[in-house]
């Protein structure tokens, strides 16, 4: 028997190993598949979407090419389209957001079911882009595009537990914010989800909080913020305009759960913060920025950060208008000054113009000189009268003469002039009927041969 034993026992020893060995291989592929199915889990996710609505004019396409990274100077028309790259440097993975930008003008609203679908909603941000550079349209662009979003919403026949389920998402998102804590570097860039955010406490939301839930993230921007030191300058604006401008976009964006960030392209301002608040939004991205409400003009409100008592504070500064006065009675739209179009002129020819002010010249009267006296003839002189039977009348006669057809005009003039002054000289001294005088002799002679 111990033969058997001896051949059973190197036998029983050979199967252990195989089997430690099938479990060794067993356990390497079940800790591989894991591995992959977290990473593919972590991976950053594909078909997030932006929807951006604003009138135009105001920034939207500028905007987000600057976003981009790319110089992109055409506007676009209808509905257009662009990417946003998300990189995720902790896992390396790379992937695109898609941006859609709704034309300005309401006809093209209907161009929304190729961006947005039932399925699409819920990975969806959706962004109302605003001018300060004209701060009289900002409230009207804002209530037109909220309610044309929500029209579109209406329109897609969502399951009502579907929307439910959204709108709870939406508040529980905007209870639970707390104030960003400053990150180490080596923490990583995208959250992890922990239980601690079910135990944290929830507070209740206020009269007007979430009033319009639309199910999706909100985000306001106010583009052109360059332009506040314009406003100032040109149209008198005071910092009660621009407390009294930010608190009722606050009071909208309360209703709608949203954002706020103040932007300027050519100042460069806030771009980074917009960039980081939206990955962090659709991506969870960690964000450790906090609220900024010093500077006019780079204003940046996150969601749920926001309440009736904080902007409450904005109204201590309002002196000469109320906080619930209609915005566009204090915000008003300057008045429009006309401009005056010159019309056309062309360039006549030189010579006919030259002509033009050679007649001109001719028809006006010309002024004597300062140094020829007006009294005083060509000789210097004045004529002698004429004989006796040339009078007073024929006297003057002769002593205005015709002026010479060859001589231009303004001298033919000074002549005639000088002329009547020296005939009327030549009646002071030749006057009828003074002694010595021919006229007077003549006058005489006659006399004698009538009392004859």
């Amino acid at each position: 028997m111990a033969p058997v034993l001896e051949k059973q026992l190197p036998a029983a020893a050979g199967v252990g190993d195989n089997n430690t060995e099938d479990e060794e291989g067993q356990n390497l592929w079940s800790s591989i598949l894991s591995e992959v199915s977290t990473r593919s889990s972590s991976k950053l996710p594909s078909g997030k979407n932006i929807l951006i609505f604003g009138e135009d004019g105001s920034g939207k396409t500028t905007l987000m090419a600057k976003l981009q990274g790319v110089e992109h100077n055409k506007k676009g028309r209808g509905l257009e389209y662009l990417y946003l790259s998300v990189h995720d440097e902790d896992r390396d993975d790379l992937t695109r957001c898609n941006v859609w930008i709704l034309d300005g003008d309401l006809y093209h609203k209907g161009l929304l079911k190729f961006a947005i679908s039932a399925k699409t909603l819920p990975d969806c941000l959706a962004m109302f882009v605003v001018d300060m550079s004209r701060p009289w349209t900002i409230m009207d662009s804002l209530k037109k595009w909220a309610s044309v979003l929500r029209d579109h919403i209406d329109k897609l026949k969502i399951p009502p537990e579907d929307i439910r389920e959204m709108e709870q998402r939406m508040v529980k998102s905007f209870q639970e914010y707390a104030e960003p804590e400053e990150a180490t570097p080596s923490s990583p860039q995208r959250r992890a989800p922990t239980g601690a955010e079910d135990e944290a406490v929830v507070l209740p939301l206020g009269e007007n909080v979430l009033s319009h839930n639309l199910g999706i993230p909100v985000l306001i921007v106010c583009t052109k913020c360059d332009a506040v030191s314009v406003l100032e300058k040109e149209h008198d604006y005071r910092d009660e305009h621009f407390d009294f401008i930010q608190s009722h976009i606050r009071q909208f964006s309360l209703q709608y759960g949203a954002g706020l960030i103040y932007t300027s392209v050519k100042e460069e301002k806030n771009l980074d913060l917009l960039y980081k608040y939206i990955v962090h939004k659709l991506y969870d991205f960690q964000f450790i920025s906090p609220a900024l409400v010093v500077e006019k003009d780079a204003v940046f409100i996150p969601s749920g950060w926001d309440n009736e008592k904080k902007i409450g504070i904005l109204h201590e500064n309002l002196s000469t208008v109320r906080p619930e006065d209609p915005f566009e009675d204090f915000i008003a739209k300057p008045p429009v000054r006309k401009l005056v179009h010159d019309k056309e002129i062309s360039a006549e020819d030189e010579q006919v113009f030259l002509m033009k002010q050679q007649s001109l010249l001719a028809k006006q009267p010309a002024t004597p000189t300062r140094g020829e006296s007006p009294a005083r003839t060509a000789s210097g002189s004045p004529r002698p009268a004429g004989r006796g039977q040339t009078g007073v009348t024929s006297g003057s006669m002769a002593a205005v003469k015709k002026p010479d057809p060859n001589m231009k005009a303004g001298a033919a003039n000074e002549g005639v002039l000088a002329n009547f002054f020296n005939s009327l000289l030549s009646k002071k001294t030749g006057a009828p009927g003074s002694p010595g005088s021919p006229v007077g002799a003549g006058v005489q002679a006659n006399k004698k041969t009538v009392s004859n």
